[in-house]
């Protein structure tokens, strides 16, 4: 399977500002859950960067190490977040195509019901990704560089929003579903992402 990061039609490759046009312009996607990847790409991206300062000046090797854990982590989940916010550019075209059905086709209710369940799936796995990047992000915040105590919390308050509106929208697509199992993963999600926002506060 190829790379999606290697793609040519990576939006995330294109200049910041084409890419805030392609958000304001009035198509259904890119849309709140591509935008929720890349908020949490840029959090993971200044974890990154803590870490890797801090692992130059670190004087103890048990912590350079942990800081070259938290470096290369925090890059696997950026990539991640980068593909997860290209994959949400068709991941509702289903829940659309189903809502032009006719309302008389029988078929209709069920395929939108599948629809939106498959269209969870990708803000959830951001969810995850986000949630676990605001972890990285405090430890990083507590025991990297002091001097950039600042760059790793805004990454935490990024990731963190990320997170939250990436699992609005899976509430939002899961509506139907109250007793989902989905949903209580979530919960659990949103809440522990919080719980470190707070705690950097």
């Amino acid at each position: 399977m190829s790379d999606p990061l290697e793609s040519p039609d990576l939006l995330a490759d294109r200049p910041f500002a084409a890419l805030l046009a392609e958000v304001a312009s009035t198509t259904p996607a890119p849309g709140g859950g591509s935008a929720a990847g890349w908020a949490g790409a840029l959090g993971a991206a200044l974890v990154e960067m803590t870490a890797g300062f801090t692992i130059k000046r670190a004087e103890e090797a048990e912590h350079r190490e942990r800081m070259a854990e938290i470096a290369i982590r925090a890059r696997s989940l950026r990539r991640r977040a980068i593909e997860l916010a290209q994959r949400e550019l068709h991941a509702y075209q289903p829940v659309l195509n189903a809502l032009r059905l006719p309302t008389t086709d029988p078929d209709r209710d069920a395929r939108l019901d599948a629809a939106l369940s498959e269209a969870a799936e990708t803000p959830l796995a951001l969810a995850r990704v986000c949630g676990e990047i605001t972890a990285l992000a405090l430890e990083a915040s507590r025991t990297g560089t002091l001097h950039l105590r600042g760059d790793a919390l805004a990454g935490l308050f990024l990731a963190e929003g990320a997170c939250q509106a990436a699992a609005r929208l899976v509430q939002i697509n899961l509506a139907g579903r109250p007793h989902d199992e989905r949903l209580v993963e979530l919960e659990s999600l949103t809440h522990r992402a919080a719980a470190n926002r707070a705690e950097a506060m």
